[in-house]
């Protein structure tokens, strides 16, 4: 059965992102993330993300230079990109660019997956679009010992117990202060 799930990393104070919509405080942070990445990956038939994910994405990984590396994180598994505007397509990579609701396009990535899970990478806005709609199944968090003090919150919305399930994958699960 085909499950739509939230899998990100999240600062201790709740953000997926700093106040310049960076990943790079996430890379600072020891801890086994890739394998539960991998583990959770292996499950997924399609998957979903917003613009400023995917241009940071671009530009971090240097994927429109070295577009070899898009196929070597997600294989040929298709990916949807929520934009309102144009964007630079990696060579090779199964990318549509979508615009709208996200229930309609949800169905296609459900049609796309067979079967496997739907991820969401974010951002917490776009996320929050589904479960609006009712169509987010669960999160799975990896909670990073960070604060950021400001950025993108992991969901901006308020959701209760009877709304989803938690699950928390234990990468980060010690630190000092």
């Amino acid at each position: 059965m085909t499950r739509t799930v939230y899998f990100t990393a999240t600062s201790v104070d709740g953000f997926i992102a700093d106040e310049h919509n960076s990943l790079d405080w996430l890379f600072q942070v020891e801890g086994e993330g890739r394998n539960q990445f991998a583990e959770f990956f292996s499950r997924v038939g399609a998957f979903a993300m917003g613009a400023t994910t995917y241009e940071w994405v671009l530009e971090h990984e240097g994927l429109l230079e070295h577009p070899e590396k898009w196929s070597g994180y997600y294989g040929d598994v298709p990916c949807w990109v929520f934009t309102h505007r144009e964007l630079p397509r990696v060579p090779g990579a199964d990318l549509r660019f979508v615009s709208g609701s996200v229930g309609p396009v949800h169905a296609a990535m459900v049609a796309a997956a067979s079967g496997r899970d739907v991820w969401l990478v974010g951002g917490g806005e776009l996320v929050g679009a589904f479960a609006d709609l009712g169509l987010l199944d669960g999160l799975v968090l990896g909670v990073a010992p960070v604060t950021l003090g400001a950025g993108a919150p992991l969901l901006p919305r308020r959701l209760l117990a009877a709304d989803l399930r938690l699950e928390v994958w234990s990468g980060w699960v010690s630190s000092r202060i």
